[in-house]
């Protein structure tokens, strides 16, 4: 295990960034590939700035590009997936969603398999396994119980099949006769410093004098700190490399959350919207009921319309049901076969992702006094 080097999928995301902030202080590290389609100049200066004793090196390159994968795996030990395209808001085709979340997983793991990368690490979705009705309750629920989507909206379907195909692929032989060892981690909604969720809701609300939008009062969530989802893909990688762990882990499934509040969305987006002077908009709207049917009519109007017309309706019964589930998960699976303990407690979560949203606020108002002058 002297010397190994890792390929980071979706390098430049929110996610992928973070991930690649703590393998560098991974001993024995050579290498950590930093796999993205693009990267932006201030993401190229970011993870630059990450070389230590462990090299970083940047790949563009496109998921669905079968060579292109194959030669970023060559001479890695292991491949943490993170590339996704996500969208709940429909603004992506459905093709483009399966393709890159689905297609794209397989075509990595064919990569791996003819390079012989021997560990496989999916970074999945809680979507995966629900809510499938926003009346279903399901508080601290784990592995066991056995949860999963029946919605065919294209994010929560392609992460569903890509994840049975990671899953799928655990004990396959690759080309040096050797066998590829999976495993896959299902966070919650992630929040913190970046997310591009969380951006489009403080944008949205300084558009509107600073009233944040009702996305999801009637949810009981427990969103998850994206530093804590990154360190869980560190435990994950070192337990698939240790062969005492390795063998409870292979081919398996976490939930990974941390120790957040559980709490509906739009009290997490208050909480860390406050201190740049946003509050909730505090009218009282349609009934959840009304609005999921309506969502039905639109998604009947999009389906007949869609042979002259693409029409995408502002909201569906997923994203309705998504944004109004109560629909938390226990880590403590993670913990007994990880090892895994959030790093930032939730405190340290909060404030580190306020003074980023307060920060984000504060330049947008300096933005608007610029112009004015």
């Amino acid at each position: 295990m002297t010397g190994w080097s890792c390929l980071v999928t979706g390098a430049g995301g929110f996610l992928g960034q973070r991930i690649i902030s703590l393998l560098v202080q991974e001993k024995e590290l050579q290498e950590v590939r930093a796999l993205d389609k693009t990267f932006r100049p201030e993401i190229k200066e970011k993870l630059s700035k990450l070389q230590t004793k462990t090299k970083v090196t940047l790949v563009e390159g496109d998921i669905l590009d079968a060579q292109c994968l194959r030669r970023a795996c060559q001479g890695i030990l292991v491949v943490i997936h993170t590339a996704a395209l996500i969208d709940i808001w429909n603004i992506h085709s459905r093709q483009a969603i399966i393709d890159v979340n689905l297609k794209g997983t397989q075509l990595l793991l064919d990569a791996c398999i003819q390079a012989s990368v021997p560990f496989f690490i999916y970074t999945s979705s809680v979507e995966v396994a629900g809510p499938n009705s926003y009346k279903e309750i399901v508080q601290n629920g784990h592995e066991e119980e056995h949860h999963e989507t029946i919605w065919t909206a294209s994010y929560p379907y392609s992460k569903k099949l890509a994840e049975k195909a990671v899953l799928a692929a655990n004990g396959s032989t690759l080309k040096n006769g050797d066998t590829l060892w999976t495993c896959s981690l299902r966070p919650m909604y992630i929040y913190g410093e970046g997310s591009p969720v969380l951006s489009g809701i403080v944008n949205r609300a300084l558009r509107n004098n600073g009233v944040l939008e009702n996305t999801g009062k009637f949810s009981v969530a427990n969103p998850v700190y994206v530093g804590n989802v990154a360190w869980a893909h560190i435990l994950a990688c070192r337990a698939l490399r240790d062969p005492k762990k390795a063998v409870s882990i292979r081919g398996q499934f976490y939930y990974i959350s941390d120790d957040t509040p559980h709490q509906s969305y739009d009290e997490l987006n208050s909480t860390m919207s406050k201190a740049g002077g946003h509050c909730l908009d505090s009218r009282q709207g349609p009934p959840l009921f009304l609005m999921y049917w309506l969502a039905f009519l639109l998604e009947i109007v999009s389906f007949l319309l869609s042979p002259i017309h693409q029409y995408r309706p502002p909201f569906t019964r997923h994203l309705l049901t998504l944004s109004n589930s109560v629909f938390t998960f226990s880590y403590k699976k993670a913990q007994q076969d990880l090892g895994y303990k959030p790093l930032y407690s939730w405190e340290e979560a909060k404030e580190k992702t306020m003074g980023w949203v307060t920060s984000l606020i504060e330049e947008h108002r300096e933005t608007m006094k610029t112009k004015s002058k």
